[in-house]
C-alpha cells in the first residue's frame, strides 16, 4: 500500500527536501529505489546496527508493510523495549523474504510477527498469484523457525478497496489468503493472530473509524488490534 503525506510515499518515504533536490516524481523515485535496492535492505540498516551495538534484547520483530510501519508511527508506545518494528510502506512478500536475514534473524528475536500480502494483491512489485504469496509465507516461517524464532502469522487486514488501485477486487483475495493462512499456521506450528473480528464488517471492509482510507488503520484501529495481540504478548513476556 502507498501512503502520501508530505513525503515521497510508498516504498520511499524521502523527505520533501530530497524531493526538491532530485526533482523526481514519486513514481520516478519509487522506480529508482526498486532498481537500486529492491528489497530496501538499507531502510533499517542503521537502526539494526545501533540495536545490535547496544546489546539490547529483541523479544519480537514485527515484519510487514505500511500497516505495520503505521503502527509504530501512530502508536509508538506499543513498541516498548524489546518490540521492534520492521514494516516498510508499499512492500510485498517477496521483498520481505529478502529482508529476513538482516531485519529479523540478525536481531535474534524470540518471536516474529508477520502481517503481509495486501500489496501482493495490489501488484505493487508486479502481478502475483496466490500460490506465490503462500510460498513466501512458507519461506519466512521456515527461515525463522530454522533459527529458533517462534512465528506469529497475522491475518491480512480487511479492505473493500485500495485507493492506489481503483477498481481492483480486494475482499475475495484477502479472504482467500486468510483462509489458507489459518490452517497453515496450525500445520507449521505457528500462532494465528486474527485481527478481522475487531476490524472488519460483514462485507469485508474496515468498520467505520478503523481506517483512514479503507486500508490503513487509524489510532483507534491500532488500539483494537492491540486488544488482540497484547494478551498473548503479556502471557509470553514479550
Amino acid at each position: 500500500m502507498i501512503v502520501r503525506r508530505g513525503f515521497l510515499a510508498g516504498a520511499l518515504a524521502l523527505p520533501i527536501v530530497a524531493q526538491a533536490q532530485t526533482r523526481e516524481s514519486w513514481e520516478e523515485a519509487h522506480q529508482r529505489q526498486l532498481k537500486e535496492d529492491w528489497p530496501w535492505l538499507g531502510r533499517y540498516a542503521e537502526e539494526n546496527r545501533a540495536l545490535l551495538a547496544s546489546g539490547a534484547k529483541t523479544n519480537i520483530v514485527f515484519m510487514g508493510d505500511s500497516i505495520t510501519q503505521g503502527w509504530r508511527e501512530k502508536r509508538p508506545d506499543f513498541f516498548r523495549a524489546g518490540r521492534v518494528c520492521r514494516g516498510i510502506s508499499g512492500q510485498t512478500t517477496p521483498q520481505m523474504v529478502l529482508r529476513m536475514m538482516a531485519d529479523v534473524i540478525a536481531l535474534k528475536p524470540r518471536y516474529l510477527h508477520i502481517m503481509a500480502a495486501t500489496n501482493d494483491i495490489a501488484g505493487n512489485t508486479g502481478k502475483m498469484t496466490l500460490a506465490q504469496t503462500f510460498d513466501n509465507f512458507r519461506m519466512m516461517t521456515e527461515l525463522a523457525q530454522a533459527n529458533r524464532i517462534q512465528v506469529l502469522i497475522a491475518s491480512v487486514p480487511p479492505a473493500d478497496q485500495f485507493p492506489w488501485r481503483p477498481g481492483l477486487e480486494t475482499v475475495k483475495p484477502i479472504r482467500a489468503i486468510n483462509a489458507w493462512l489459518k490452517p497453515y499456521a496450525a500445520k507449521a506450528g505457528a500462532t494465528w493472530i486474527d485481527y478481522w473480528p475487531v476490524l472488519a464488517d460483514a462485507k469485508g471492509a474496515m468498520q467505520p473509524g478503523m481506517a483512514s482510507d479503507g486500508v490503513h488503520p487509524t489510532g483507534e484501529g491500532y488500539d483494537r488490534m492491540a486488544t488482540v495481540i497484547e494478551p498473548l504478548l503479556r502471557t509470553r513476556k514479550i
